[in-house]
């Protein structure tokens, strides 16, 4: 097998996992599902599953370590005029973007972590090593140091502009355009915080 397929593959079978593990919870709750059951449900072993998840609830949330390294270098590729502001909106408007394509993974997704809880501590963890590697991208775009106040908050404000336009997402049943959504937090965000109008 090339690496192409080779890694295509692994790919397909994270997101079978991910997918089983969804559908699974939503049927039935997430504490009546089993690792067996969406190792099942994926048609692959228990010792599979554990190749890509630590954990049942690792799987609900299908948090791919990878992607904060796509996320880190698509902000490193953004034009060098930009502004740290500007790079960072261009790339969440290019994620929620990403993230709209998958129009039933998505809300699934935010339907079962709404559903349950429990899920929301192990999303704000990975919220949290997704804000720290921003903050030093951030850092080098900004030719400042990653303890400086500007990096640690304005990867903290891209991580809550992204939770709140998903929320806001869910609450409109996935009608309004989340890019939009998306868009419409950094313009805020941008124009200084001015209050409702």
């Amino acid at each position: 097998m090339t690496p192409g397929l080779r890694e295509r593959k692994k790919l397909a079978t994270r997101l079978a996992l991910h997918e089983a593990a969804l559908r699974l919870v939503a049927e039935r709750g997430l504490e009546h599902v089993s690792v067996d059951e969406i190792a099942e449900r994926a048609d692959v072993s228990p010792r599979t599953f554990f190749n890509y998840f630590s954990s049942k609830d690792d799987a609900v949330l299908g948090i791919d370590p990878s992607s904060v390294e796509r996320m880190v270098e698509a902000y490193a590729d953004r034009p060098a005029g930009e502004s740290p502001l500007q790079a960072l909106r261009a790339v969440a408007r290019a994620q929620a973007a990403e993230m709209a394509e998958e129009t039933e993974l998505w809300p699934l997704r935010m339907r079962v972590i709404e559903s349950h809880p429990a899920l929301l501590g192990r999303l704000a963890a990975s919220f949290g090593q997704s804000e720290r590697a921003m903050a030093e991208a951030v850092a080098r775009r900004a030719g400042t140091g990653v303890d400086h106040l500007y990096p640690m908050l304005l990867a903290g404000v891209s991580a809550v502009a992204m939770r709140t336009s998903l929320h806001r997402w869910l609450a409109t049943d996935f009608t309004t355009s989340l890019p939009d959504l998306v868009d419409e937090a950094w313009a805020e965000i941008a124009a200084g915080l001015p209050g409702p109008r």
